[in-house]
């Protein structure tokens, strides 16, 4: 059966590798097991930074803990881009905070969504995940890079999303009432490597300001988060779980949480948002 609605790679080119653009390469391709894979193969074989690699269908994308999920053909949209950034390496950790929130804007200006993070980078619509995010750091000839994931859920119905908590840009609106024509998930993938190309850069300036840039990028997340000023729950790696509240962010985007035993700073952790 034809795709109802195909990723156009003419328009993505047209809108994303301009002469002075951070995005330098765009592939396109049908199928694969993870974009994130295969892009970070790709920068051990020399890719510039600024690489994007979009996936149609995406059949082993990974998550945070070793997590893999999977959508069936044409109802989302896996991206995948390397980054070579000029900034100091124990300022990487914002990478998928900033991911998480360019793919709110995007899905706020192409879809009308009231889209938010949950700390660090899960994009949520009320509490409903529709977007993952996965930053992995390699080494390669050229030194280190990050490859930055996000999977988004565009056109998945209700008995296709893979856990009860999650959804989709199309049930969302249905669920919302926004009114409008379905997004198409060129439209998304267009936004969201459009945002996250301002942030990065946005990024960027403040850290080459040093001490002088103040925390600019701390404030754009802190408006975006949704966890912030909430109990929540954490899950650590280690299994390990605290509740409390989630009293802010970092220089460095690790949560402060305040618990009844004192203020823990975590670089990671799975949150629930307690009621």
């Amino acid at each position: 059966m034809p795709d109802a609605d195909p990723i156009d790679r003419p328009t993505l080119a047209s809108d994303l590798l301009t002469s002075d653009g951070l995005w330098r390469r765009l592939d396109l391709v049908a199928s694969t097991g993870s974009t994130n894979a295969d892009l970070a193969a790709a920068a051990r074989d020399g890719a510039p930074g600024g690489t994007v690699l979009v996936a149609d269908h995406q059949s082993s994308g990974r998550g945070r803990l070793g997590r893999t999920w999977t959508a069936p053909p044409g109802s989302g949209v896996a991206i995948s881009v390397l980054l070579r950034p000029e900034v100091a390496l124990d300022r990487w950790t914002w990478l998928p905070l900033l991911a998480g929130v360019a793919v709110s804007d995007a899905l706020r200006q192409t879809a009308g969504l009231p889209a938010d993070v949950k700390w660090p980078n899960d994009v949520l619509i009320g509490d409903r995940k529709v977007c993952g995010v996965l930053a992995e750091r390699i080494e390669t000839p050229d030194g280190p890079a990050v490859v930055l994931g996000m999977g988004v859920n565009v056109h998945l119905g209700a008995d296709e999303l893979p856990v009860p908590t999650a959804t989709s840009v199309d049930l969302a609106r249905a669920e919302l009432g926004v009114a409008g024509v379905p997004v198409s998930r060129t439209a998304v993938t267009s936004s969201v490597l459009r945002c996250l190309e301002r942030d990065l850069r946005r990024w960027e300036e403040v850290a080459a300001l040093g001490s002088e840039g103040g925390d600019g990028i701390a404030l754009a997340y802190r408006e975006r988060c949704s966890t912030l000023g909430r109990k929540v729950r954490v899950t650590l790696s280690d299994g390990s779980v605290l509740e409390g509240t989630a009293r802010d962010v970092d220089a460095y985007g690790r949560l402060l949480l305040d618990t009844g035993d004192g203020s823990h700073v975590l670089g990671a952790g799975d949150v629930v948002h307690l009621r």
